[in-house]
């Protein structure tokens, strides 16, 4: 049987509000131009870490060259408002689940550790129905047990997060590949993930599969790639390695004569991470927000589709998606049922992708510890009732302070706060920690050590392990 393959890059994930607008044609010729979509193509998921929209030259960076990754978007379909949660563990988990943080509980960094198999449905699980076989390759960050767990045929994952090369004078860093672990050496782990993956394209290239390609870059540590010349700029190097590892998959699909056959979801997990926000202004202004807060970066990420022959080149979209739709989609690309056992938040875009216009989204759903907010195409109400006009996001977010006195800005936050109290993430699954969606356990340690009050041996000895994993947590 002939298979096909399916590329999605989002990274990390963003949301497009509204249709890219078509000119009028007959019926007879729009049927004509409809693309045919075939039977269970292979899927290519591919998650970039703390990857946002500065920090690629298609969404107008003026610091970052992004070639290849940029090809796919001029060759498929850009999307300009692609959401996901700001922290990579409920991402992670969003992108998975399709389900919302208030109801699968990961709504900080270590409540994702609380999510079980027998209570949650994961994308690979899903697409199983129809005969797809499965990888996970790389991060799999606060998600508990292995991939495995949760019906990932394969995996290969590293412990903690930005994890590139064994670090000097200390025990060398442990990967895990199906069950078994292994000493990194001097091995570089993005190229040790690339090789793994590229062994089980191969192996399985007659099958329909479906593939989770979760990068290391751009987390940080940020540290010199195999590439990297003395004195040369490492945030750079990282982006441009991440690229060269893109243009390779893509060489490896072409030599299989599964391009052609493949949807490829290119995404961020999250907006850019601390100091490097900075340097990812496009058309010399800042943006606004980065990882880790609810300002419009911290949850817009880059994300890309790229199908030839299915999906048309040179398109730029404003529909809204979120992460949770990349779920559904798999599952109507595939062919395959939704679980039934829970609340599946996502709806399908593959319409969109396919130059239809389906029932693409009025608004999208935003969380993270405490706080979340909902947003539609121009406005944006949060938790805390505050209405912000998002005319000019990416770059501004203004407060409306008197609504009322604004027929369009009233009707805008009756209709959005209807959207929340009827989402109710507040009668949910609530954050335990300080609200800020990070680790608990590593924020009372530093409380603890700030007042002069031992750190409890418990907390010490999780902080040493993510040390030795070369592991920031998020």
């Amino acid at each position: 049987m002939k298979t096909f393959t399916v590329l999605l890059f989002l990274p990390a994930t963003m949301l497009c509000i509204g249709v890219t607008a078509q000119v009028a044609k007959p019926k007879k010729q729009l049927a004509a131009q409809q693309p045919k979509l075939p039977a269970k193509p292979n899927i290519i998921y591919i998650l970039a870490d703390d990857l946002g929209i500065g920090d690629l030259s298609v969404y107008g960076s003026d610091s970052n060259r992004t070639p290849i990754i940029d090809g796919l978007a001029k060759s498929g379909m850009l999307f300009k408002h692609a959401y996901t949660a700001p922290l990579c563990g409920p991402s992670r988990a969003l992108i998975l689940t399709g389900r919302y943080a208030f109801r699968t509980g990961a709504v900080n960094q270590d409540m994702c550790g609380n999510i079980k198999p027998e209570n949650e449905v994961m994308i690979p699980s899903v697409l199983k129905q129809q005969g797809y076989v499965t990888s996970m390759t790389g991060k799999w960050g606060q998600l508990p047990l292995n991939p495995s767990d949760f019906g990932f045929d394969d995996y290969i994952r590293f412990k903690g997060s930005g994890v590139f090369w064994s670090k000097e004078k200390a025990k060398a860093e442990i990967y895990t590949e199906n069950g078994v672990d292994k000493e990194l050496g001097k091995n570089y782990m993005p190229d040790v993930m690339h090789n793994h993956l590229v062994n089980w394209i191969s192996a399985n290239k007659n099958k329909p599969f479906f593939l989770y390609y979760s990068l290391v870059q751009v987390h940080g540590q940020i540290l010199a790639t195999p590439d990297s010349k003395p004195g040369s700029d490492f945030y750079a190097d990282n982006l441009a390695y991440m690229d060269k590892l893109v243009g390779k998959l893509l060489k490896t699909l072409d030599s299989l004569k599964l391009r052609k056959n493949t949807l490829i979801v290119f995404m961020g997990d999250n907006g850019t991470a601390g100091p490097y926000a900075k340097r990812g202004t496009i058309g010399g202004k800042p943006l606004s927000g980065k990882k880790g807060e609810m300002l419009e970066c911290g949850a817009l990420v880059p994300t890309i589709a790229n199908w030839p022959g299915v999906i048309a080149p040179n398109q730029v979209t404003k529909t809204l998606i979120d992460a949770s739709d990349l779920l559904p989609t798999f599952a109507d690309v595939a062919g395959a049922q939704l679980p039934t056992k829970n609340v599946v938040d996502g709806s399908s875009f593959l319409p969109q992708l396919l130059g239809k216009q389906g029932k693409p989204r009025e608004w999208i759903f935003c969380e993270l510890g405490n706080k979340w907010y909902v947003r539609d195409a121009k406005w944006k109400l949060t938790r805390e009732d505050e209405l912000f006009d998002m005319s000019n996001a990416p770059f501004q977010e203004k407060l409306i302070t008197d609504y009322q006195n604004n027929a369009e800005a009233k009707e805008a936050h009756d209709r959005l706060k209807l959207v929340l109290e009827k989402l109710n993430p507040a009668g949910g699954i609530v954050d335990d920690a300080d609200g800020s969606g990070r680790h608990g356990a590593k924020i009372k340690a530093r409380e603890a050590k700030k007042n002069g009050q031992p750190v409890e041996e418990k907390q010490k000895e999780k902080k040493k392990k993510k040390d030795v994993n070369n592991s920031d947590g998020d």
